[in-house]
């Protein structure tokens, strides 16, 4: 009993791993493997839930430890692209904003705020108020793959501009915390009248991410967003 206890936590403890590792290849400017790590380590950040949900097995320790692997693998890794975006972008004549750069980190800031009150929040037990933290790093994490592959000039301009990326940087925080009911990915059964919204989702993903590939990444995620707004209202009707 006292190993299938700790199944939960030693899967955390690997998403924490995950996040450590991407946080490596994100200051070597490699993004396409800190994307990989990250995403490694959000997926098995759901697993532990479903063994400790499977094993009857929570417990406050687990909640913590979740929290804590979640704003290294979710919180910083994010900050630190953002960070290394914005200089590799900064203009060499700025000698009085070498501080810009810095704001990337704002990111973090309010992964860690989010996590923090997601903890204490009882709302959001089956779906979620903001955006999920592993959500919002897959959107910072797919910027400088959408910028490396993509051929289009006006994305290319727009993520090598300074205060676009501040924008999305802001932006970003500011939906981690919003007051915005966003429906739960969870399909509890396979009936259709109980997972409309889930699965008219999952299918729309999987169309962006076959026919924009990377681009299709933060695509998805404000769908998501919108999707869920737009669910709000029908059902407040």
């Amino acid at each position: 009993m006292l190993i299938k206890k700790q199944v939960p936590n030693a899967i955390t403890l690997l998403n924490l791993f995950c996040g450590c590792i991407a946080l490596i290849f994100a200051f070597d400017r490699n993004f396409e493997m800190a994307f990989v790590f990250v995403s490694l380590g959000i997926f098995l950040d759901f697993f532990d839930g479903f063994f400790a949900r499977l094993f009857k097995v929570s417990s406050p320790l687990g909640l913590q430890l979740d929290s804590l692997a979640d704003m290294v693998t979710s919180g910083v890794v994010p900050g630190l692209v953002m960070y290394q975006l914005l200089w590799s972008n900064l203009n060499s004549d700025a000698n009085s904003f070498q501080f810009f750069p810095l704001l990337g980190f704002i990111v973090t800031l309010g992964s860690c705020y989010r996590l923090a009150n997601f903890n204490i929040d009882t709302r959001q037990t089956d779906s979620f108020i903001g955006l999920p933290t592993p959500a919002n790093a897959l959107f910072i994490l797919s910027l400088p793959l959408v910028l490396k592959n993509s051929e289009q000039l006006f994305v290319i301009e727009a993520l090598t501009n300074q205060w676009f990326l501040l924008l999305i940087i802001v932006s970003s925080a500011y939906i981690l915390n919003a007051e915005i009911p966003l429906f739960s990915l969870k399909i509890k059964n396979f009936g259709w009248a109980h997972n409309k919204i889930q699965l008219v989702f999952l299918f729309l993903s999987l169309l962006l991410l076959l026919f924009f590939e990377y681009a299709g990444i933060p695509l998805l995620i404000m769908m998501y967003v919108m999707m869920s707004v737009f669910y709000n209202k029908m059902r407040k009707k």
